[in-house]
């Protein structure tokens, strides 16, 4: 019989890599270090091959642990998942949720489709919407939570979840890309709001000619203008839709832009179960998101760069 992957020992695996010390691992998990130990040896046996190597004073995965690591996540979760679905299909309730215009297309789909077949008798309520309206649904009780940019909310309980940097952004059509030449064309919203403000804020610092092309009150419009050549706008590397990608601000002789913080708010006082699980499937899907998002905007730009020239 061929091998098989004990999910515990996978868990220890998955554990000492993400803390960075597995005597921590060992703690939380409630094992000693030396049992700890002991199944990661089991752990290379079944695998045939060796899965950490010394560096420094720690361990660092090899080519094939770093396989098995990305492996294990994804067969941890989706067990979590199965269990959850199992005990918890008599759950009922109402789970009320906000999330930022720019996560529609990945976590909607995703995060929530998830929740909802584990959940079947939860009705979800959710509100897409820009990070003024879902905070003050929160705050205001409309919402339980919300997936939201940072901001500092003194009524609300805020968990910072991810760092995402700005980016400029264009069409990732070459044929309708537009010339950038003595002015930058600028697609963004027809009001004030954090990228807006960080586009104009960082060209007139670098005293680069800036001319708002095209205005938008919602973020499809903003989308359709980019992707039609119309100009390039201020957004980060998640949710772009697949004619739109970020661009090399050091060979489109654009300037930096600072990042943003990502964060779940809810008001104060204790959190729900089904509250606690669909907010770790937000985690979890953010983190995939920003991985896969690197991958293809580094692709993308690639492509780009060869057409654009």
């Amino acid at each position: 019989m061929a091998a098989s992957f004990d999910l515990d020992v996978l868990r220890g695996f998955v554990a000492g890599i993400e803390l960075g010390s597995y005597a921590r691992a060992a703690d939380q998990l409630g094992r000693s270090t030396s049992a700890l130990s002991t199944q990661l040896r089991r752990l290379e046996a079944s695998a045939g091959t060796v899965l950490l190597r010394k560096d420094g004073r720690g361990l660092a995965l090899t080519q094939a642990g770093q396989v098995l690591f990305d492996y294990a996540k994804r067969l941890l979760a989706l067990h979590d998942e199965a269990m959850s679905a199992v005990h918890d299909m008599c759950a009922e309730g109402v789970v009320r949720v906000g999330i930022q215009h720019d996560f529609c297309e990945e976590l909607l789909p995703r995060a929530l489709g998830r929740f909802a077949r584990a959940h079947p008798r939860v009705r979800l309520q959710t509100r897409v919407g820009r990070n003024a309206q879902l905070l003050r649904a929160v705050t205001d009780g409309d919402l339980d939570f919300a997936l939201a940019w940072g901001e500092q909310v003194p009524a609300l309980r805020k968990e910072v979840i991810a760092k995402i940097p700005m980016a400029w952004v264009g069409s990732a059509l070459p044929e309708v890309f537009p010339q950038l030449g003595t002015e930058v064309p600028l697609v963004v919203y027809e009001d004030a709001c954090r990228f807006r403000t960080a586009a104009v804020a960082a060209l007139d610092k670098a005293r680069i000619p800036w001319v708002v092309t095209m205005t938008s009150p919602n973020l499809s419009g903003l989308w359709a203008g980019v992707s039609a050549g119309l100009g390039v706008s201020v957004r980060t590397p998640l949710g772009l839709p697949r004619a739109v990608c970020c661009l090399d601000r050091l060979e489109w002789k654009l300037p930096a832009l600072p990042a943003l913080t990502l964060a779940l708010y809810q008001r104060a006082g204790p959190v729900s179960d089904l509250h606690a699980q669909l907010q770790q499937m937000f985690r979890e899907e953010i983190q995939l998101a920003v991985e896969a998002s690197s991958q293809r905007n580094a692709a993308v730009q690639r492509q780009a760069s060869r057409s654009y020239r």
